[in-house]
C-alpha cells in the first residue's frame, strides 16, 4: 500500500506541475490581452484545482504511513536538512500550495470583471506554482 501511494504521489507530481504550469501562462497571456474569462478558462482553473486537491490528498496519506513522515518528526531529525524537507518544508509548503490554488479558483469565481479574474488565478496559481517547485525533493524524485 505504502509503495503504491508514493509512487501515484511521485507520478501525480508530474501531472500537476506541467498543467499548473501552462494554466499560469494561459491566465497571464489572456490577463496582459485582455480576454474575456470563458468556460475554457473556469475548466483549465477547475482541473488545476481538482489535481492540486488529489495530490494533496495522497501527500497526507503518505505523510501519515511512511517512515518518513510523520512518524520520524523529532528534534533531531530537524538539524538535518534532507529530512527537515521531508517531515516539515515539503508538506507545509504544498499545503500552502493547496490553499493558494484553491482561493485563486474561488476569487476567479466570484469575481465579475474578466481581467481580475485572469488576474487572480495568475497570481494565486503563480504563487503557488513557485511554492510547489521550490520544496519538491528533487534528489529523491524519480
Amino acid at each position: 500500500m505504502y509503495t503504491f501511494i508514493k509512487e501515484a504521489h511521485s507520478g501525480i507530481a508530474y501531472i500537476l506541475i506541467l498543467p499548473l504550469i501552462f494554466i499560469v501562462l494561459f491566465a497571464a497571456y489572456s490577463y496582459f490581452t485582455k480576454q474575456a474569462f470563458t468556460d475554457r478558462h473556469k475548466k483549465f482553473a477547475l482541473v488545476g484545482l481538482i489535481i492540486t486537491h488529489l495530490q494533496i490528498l495522497l501527500g497526507l496519506i503518505l505523510y501519515f504511513i511512511s517512515p518518513l513522515g510523520l512518524a520520524n518528526f523529532s528534534g533531531e531529525s530537524m538539524k538535518s536538512a534532507p529530512m527537515r524537507l521531508m517531515i516539515l518544508e515539503h508538506p507545509l509548503m504544498m499545503i500552502l500550495a493547496a490553499v493558494l490554488v484553491t482561493i485563486g479558483y474561488s476569487k476567479a469565481k466570484r469575481l465579475i470583471v474578466d481581467n481580475s479574474r485572469h488576474r487572480a488565478v495568475l497570481i494565486y496559481y503563480g504563487i503557488a506554482l513557485i511554492f510547489i517547485l521550490s520544496r519538491i525533493p528533487w534528489s529523491v524524485w524519480p
